[in-house]
């Protein structure tokens, strides 16, 4: 038996006849792009969030796209971001014409380290887009807190970190606003692609509704520019299926990490993630540190036994081809690159947590 890093089938199959129901619901509707379903997801998903709106989006990249597109930032303005994420929160800045400006991750927590970004704030600088990987917010409070000093925005891509906490304040709670994404692998998965934006200011939530849709304030009317951003009404049905269920799959990913922790707090040389002070973590991701000689060792060896293992990420944004235009090199950004070289994640969501755990042992 194989043991996946996230056992999708096992997650849906006792919510398949809810699925069948709402995609028939759907279907049977004959509304398939926005309407009532992708109305009712965006407040469902407002309530648990606990921010005044939510507008969905097609992606999380599509949801930052369309969030950026909304501030009206021109080419060669810079934004304060992370090397350690996704490629998407670089990528996005990227496609505007933007400039991002790098600075390193705290290296317990593998998000930006707040108390480098003051020293990077120039005249161009515009704001700060961090990303709260794995399932653990960043320091949103130390970074709103130099946000507001420079009168610079907070954008949180939390495409990872959905019902994550940083205070007791959940996603989109803190900042200008929030992106998620509802990719089939996330904390909450789609059928397939999709996003939202939450934040509190009604004015923006309007405009990236008509971003979302082509920039059409009416028909055939555009004022903005826009794209085809918008959330399928499938999916927003699939996925308030899903929402109730949230809180029950976090409180299995913690106990399951609960456990792993146990283990590896006395192994001699595989190390445990770390929750920064303030924050709830909803391991996205169970994600160790293993000296980098060892890792394909570790992971050679799961794979013997059938437990899946990933590496996010193998490289730090600095170093990838298509932000070279930038200026950064390998070595500008020490603890990003020790971590390429050393993060492994483990399976957390599934039955097969005590196979893990022996095999762990026996490393």
């Amino acid at each position: 038996m194989q043991v996946p890093l996230l056992d999708l089938q096992a997650m849906h199959r006792p919510l398949s006849h809810a699925l069948l129901h709402a995609l028939e619901r759907v279907l049977n509707s004959g509304q398939f792009i926005g309407g009532p379903e992708v109305e009712a997801f965006e407040s469902e998903l407002a309530r648990y969030c606990g921010v005044p709106t939510t507008v969905a989006m097609s992606s999380g990249t599509d949801a930052l796209l369309a969030l950026l597109m909304a501030l009206d930032l021109a080419p060669g303005d810079e934004v304060i971001t992370t090397p350690f994420s996704f490629v998407a929160t670089s990528g996005c800045l990227a496609r505007l014409g933007l400039r991002a400006v790098y600075v390193d991750i705290d290296p317990l927590s593998y998000n930006m380290d707040a108390e480098q970004v003051s020293s990077v704030i120039g005249p161009k600088t515009v704001g700060i887009l961090c990303a709260s990987l794995f399932g653990q917010s960043a320091n949103l409070s130390r970074l709103e807190e130099i946000a507001q000093a420079a009168g610079i925005w907070l954008i949180d891509d939390a495409a990872q970190s959905l019902g994550a906490e940083h205070h007791g304040q959940r996603s989109g709670q803190i900042g200008l606003a929030a992106t998620t994404s509802f990719f089939p692998a996330k904390n909450l998965g789609g059928l397939g692609d999709g996003g939202a934006v939450l934040c509190a200011d009604p004015a923006l939530a309007q405009r990236l509704r008509h971003i979302r849709n082509h920039g059409s304030v009416r028909p055939y009317s555009h004022d903005l520019l826009g794209g085809n951003f918008r959330l399928d009404a499938m999916q927003a049905a699939a996925l308030r299926v899903k929402l109730p269920f949230l809180d029950s799959w976090l409180a299995q990913r913690r106990a399951q990490a609960h456990r792993y922790d146990q283990v590896l707090s006395r192994h001699p040389w595989i190390t445990p993630p770390q929750t920064a002070p303030g924050n709830w973590h909803s391991y996205n991701q169970y994600v160790v540190r293993v000296p980098a000689a060892r890792r394909n060792e570790l992971r050679n060896q799961l794979s013997r036994l059938g437990i899946a293992t990933a590496v996010y990420y193998p490289s730090g944004l600095h170093e990838q081809p298509c932000f070279r235009h930038w200026g950064y090199a390998t070595g500008d950004f020490p603890h990003t690159e020790l971590a390429t070289q050393e993060v492994l994640a483990l399976p957390v969501l599934g039955n097969d947590g005590q196979r893990v755990i022996a095999a762990l042992q026996e490393a």
